[in-house]
């Protein structure tokens, strides 16, 4: 055998002798960092009322907009209105009813009877970010929020 053959042998017989005489690490000598990221949507669908023939009081009722909130929140919404072409009524278990006037370029919603609407991270849908949403596919940027209110 040659020199450098047997000089590799000795190399691989003392291998295993010296990994067993080292000490091992601790389970918690080596920290690993991982991080995971899930994807999620979620969409809040909104009832949509087909007709108001519960609300309507023995007389007539006239409504006026006044300043309407930056954002409503999502936890208090129970049903919704479609009013016009442009705009959609909120209506709030408190009884209290909001109207959310819709971007110009808004496909009809009248088709489907829900709406949906992404929930965003902080429970609120606000005006000049938020959308609604058909189920055709159809989004409508909402622009602005109105109260609802009874003319005096």
């Amino acid at each position: 055998m040659s020199n450098s053959v047997v000089s590799l042998l000795a190399v691989l017989a003392l291998a295993p002798a010296t990994a067993v005489d080292q000490p091992r690490p601790h389970a918690f000598d080596r920290v690993e960092l991982a991080q995971y990221t899930f994807h999620s949507r979620i969409v809040i669908r909104i009832p949509r009322m087909l007709s108001e023939r519960h609300e309507r009081a023995e007389r007539p009722v006239k409504l006026e907009e006044k300043k309407g909130p930056k954002c409503v929140p999502l936890t208090m919404l129970e049903r919704a209105v479609i009013t016009g072409p442009g705009s959609i009524d909120l209506l709030l278990e408190t009884g209290e009813r909001i109207r959310a006037h819709l971007d110009d370029d808004c496909p009809a919603l009248d088709f489907y009877p829900d709406l949906y609407l992404r929930l965003p991270d902080d429970g609120m849908m606000c005006a000049a970010r938020d959308a609604i949403r058909s189920r055709s596919g159809g989004v409508c940027a909402i622009k602005t929020f109105k109260r609802i209110v009874e003319k005096r």
